[in-house]
């Protein structure tokens, strides 16, 4: 669906007010796309310089979601949006939600990414770091793109990836548990690790919210819940 199907009204003030949403949702995005990548890069070089960065861009990206919170509630009071509209507000609602929890589990790794630094590296798991962390921030971009874009297609190949990052993660938690049975001298070093990769593990299950979202938006279906070919059903329309 083009985004021209979005916010084409008589009144100049709603199609300002809509566009204002939008940006700001992208902005928000862009902000915390760049934690994730930062946060990322932080745990991998022990640069706690740059984690700190990450912990308190947390104000801005908390501001940007009390500011389209409020903007979505004037636009549902003043405007009374129906249809394609209301679905564009519910979907921005929701998505708002799950970049403040990205930008949240970025200053989880960010906050690993400094223990770490002060404790030395760890001998194991930075592989996976990479990999997972690497996966996640590139569905992260997708999700962002593709509810710029109004594509529900790409939006089922971020949810795609989403299944091959759980399996990622599955993994290199054995991999890693087995490490620490073999040298109990790494466990606290090797589980700042699993808390790492396990808050990139969720940052993929948000990104597969935002990608939902957009299929709702664009759609006008729930696909929260089912599995990827029901969702790939969905949205081409195959019985």
């Amino acid at each position: 669906m083009d985004r021209t199907h979005f916010g084409q009204h008589s009144s100049s003030q709603f199609n300002e007010e809509m566009e204002s949403i939008r940006s700001h949702l992208m902005e928000m995005g862009g902000l915390v796309e760049k934690q994730v990548i930062d946060a990322l890069q932080a745990l991998l070089h022990a640069d706690s310089e740059l984690a700190e960065k990450v912990i308190t861009t947390e104000d801005r990206v908390d501001d940007l979601e009390k500011l389209i919170d409020s903007e979505c509630a004037r636009v549902l009071a003043l405007r009374q949006p129906a249809a394609s509209d209301l679905r564009m507000i519910i979907a921005v609602s929701k998505t708002v939600s799950d970049i403040e929890r990205i930008g949240d589990e970025s200053a989880k790794v960010a906050r690993m990414a400094i223990q770490l630094a002060e404790e030395g590296e760890s001998p194991r798991g930075y592989v996976e770091v990479r990999h997972i962390g690497n996966h996640v921030r590139t569905m992260l971009r997708d999700a962002l793109d593709a509810f710029a874009r109004f594509d529900a297609d790409r939006a089922v190949q971020v949810a795609a990836e989403d299944n091959e990052v759980d399996l990622e993660y599955r993994s290199a938690m054995r991999s890693l548990v087995t490490f620490m049975m073999e040298d109990p001298r790494s466990i606290s070093r090797v589980l700042n690790i699993i808390w790492s990769l396990r808050a990139l593990e969720r940052i993929g299950d948000h990104a597969r919210n935002i990608a939902e979202q957009v299929i709702y938006l664009v759609k006008g279906k729930d696909v929260r819940h089912i599995s990827v070919d029901e969702m790939e059903k969905q949205v081409r329309g195959k019985s």
